[in-house]
């Protein structure tokens, strides 16, 4: 839309097109803005050691909403940028059908989730997930990643998270955080 302004009204009609632009992103944004949470642990709350290496070390519940229309398939990674060695990968799950809005706890581990979705191997070089098993010693964040993507990536299991990203590449339509926090003594 252009608006046309005459130098008297300039200093209104810059005011009104910026209240238009951040309409349109308003509209925009709402379109594409998914949310993820989790019945186990909220935003920055620490995740409970069921989900972990100290204890049964399944992977948490998790739901999400708000998946743009034009979404064929999801994509998730799970990771951690505190870990001593750099950042360490603890799930990788690609190709989950975009009509599926949850994951139940405790995913299988294998090459093929229900639904046709596929597991990538994490830096505990096994499918599937794998908890958090930080050092003793401070608090590392677990950052879970969704990702709506506009085409089925139809890529065979066992990626890593570097291939997933490199696969996603001009496919990402919105995305969507769930931010986790665990220490061991």
């Amino acid at each position: 839309m252009r608006i046309f302004c005459i130098p008297t009204a300039a200093v209104f009609c810059f005011l009104f097109g910026l209240a238009v632009a951040d309409s349109r992103a308003a509209e925009k944004a709402g379109t594409d803005h998914m949310q993820l949470t989790s019945t186990a642990f909220t935003e920055g709350a620490a995740i409970p050691a069921k989900y972990t290496c100290d204890a049964r070390n399944v992977s948490p519940p998790l739901k999400w909403s708000g998946v743009p229309a034009g979404a064929k398939s999801l994509a998730l990674i799970v990771d951690d940028p505190d870990a001593p060695s750099g950042t360490w990968v603890h799930w990788v799950l690609y190709d989950v059908p975009a009509s599926v809005s949850e994951l139940p706890e405790d995913l299988a581990k294998g090459q093929y989730v229900a639904g046709g979705a596929k597991q990538g191997l994490n830096d505990f070089k096994h499918l599937g997930y794998g908890g958090p098993c930080p050092p003793p010693g401070k608090p590392h964040r677990y950052f879970f990643k969704l990702y709506a993507l506009d085409s089925l990536l139809d890529l065979k299991p066992g990626l890593t998270k570097k291939d997933l990203e490199r696969a996603m590449e001009n496919h990402l339509l919105a995305q969507a955080q769930l931010m986790g926090a665990y220490q061991r003594k």
